[in-house]
């Protein structure tokens, strides 16, 4: 784990020194939306329809799916909670229910879970992310950003359901899984050179993000609830439901540190549209980022007991 860790933080660094550099004359933001753009339209959902459909989907797929739900809700409702008793304005609330509620469960999630537990563990990635996470954001997450936030902008939450690729991916894996489609050798070939790709761009775009342009007292000290929830509540109640809905295994373990990742990334796109404090968020994935680099060894420490 520490080796795969320290690989991951390399190509980090590696985005994070491009954001300070700016080769080409590139800065960090356009280059991640580049990056992002061709792992999200292209890459990911290659790899969601190789890994769903070819792989197992069943009843631990909802199990998975229960236990990130009720943790990003959990998450969200502590993330509100942790705001008002803090006095915090309504767009920074709004921003610690995002960070709170939704982890980091793809672009950082897949490279650790794919390293520790390999193709079991991207499935139980994706599933935790595209079957709980991203419907929940999508919906219940954008309405609370438009209701926090200063911005208008509204619409139908099918229509941004359907402008997710690797939703529609996943959703059109597992209806060719469960029908029993075989996945054609040569398809399974070319998803296979495209999802090769996410996990080194995904972790140099994740480095692009960071900022610390927000840090300062009272900013610090509204993170800090957002950090204990996301990196210790979190993975805390997803061990509880992981043994109550009866997961063992690589299962469990792919999901208890699905529930131990950094806050997402994605979300600065939400409070950039929905007006939201961009800045603050941006911190808080920052400094949830690192410290996860030392919390995550810890959770799989704790885990050893479950791995196969």
């Amino acid at each position: 784990m520490l080796d795969v860790l320290i690989g991951m933080a390399a190509l980090i660094a590696l985005g994070a020194f491009w954001r300070w550099w700016q080769p080409g004359g590139l800065d960090g933001d356009r280059t991640r939306g580049y990056l992002t753009g061709i792992v999200y339209y292209y890459l990911l959902p290659a790899l969601v329809l190789q890994v769903l459909w070819g792989g197992e989907v069943g009843l631990d797929s909802l199990r998975i799916a229960a236990t990130a739900a009720v943790c990003v809700v959990l998450g969200m409702v502590l993330g509100w909670l942790a705001g008002r008793m803090l006095g915090a304005p309504n767009a920074v609330i709004g921003a610690m229910i995002l960070a709170a509620g939704f982890p980091n469960a793809t672009y950082m999630g897949l490279p650790v879970l794919d390293a520790v537990l390999g193709a079991e563990g991207r499935s139980i990635a994706i599933q935790f992310d595209y079957f709980a996470a991203t419907p929940l954001l999508l919906t219940v997450g954008a309405l609370l950003a438009q209701r926090f936030g200063s911005s208008t902008a509204a619409e139908p939450f099918w229509q941004r359901l359907l402008r997710v690729p690797p939703l529609l991916a996943a959703v059109a894996a597992v209806g060719l899984n469960t029908s029993g489609v075989p996945l054609p050798d040569w398809l399974g070939g070319v998803l296979e050179m495209l999802g090769a790709g996410v996990v080194p761009l995904m972790l140099l775009a994740l480095g692009m993000s960071l900022s610390l342009t927000a840090l300062h007292r009272a900013t610090v000290l509204r993170a800090l609830p957002v950090l204990v929830i996301q990196l210790a509540l979190m993975p805390a109640v997803a061990w509880v439901l992981t043994d109550t809905l009866g997961l063992t295994g690589a299962q469990r373990v792919g999901t208890i540190l699905e529930a131990a990742m950094p806050a997402m990334v994605f979300g600065i796109i939400f409070c950039d549209r929905f007006g939201l404090d961009a800045r603050f968020y941006s911190l808080t994935v920052t400094v949830s980022t690192v410290l996860s680099l030392a919390t995550l060894p810890v959770w799989l420490l704790l885990l050893e007991g479950g791995m196969p």
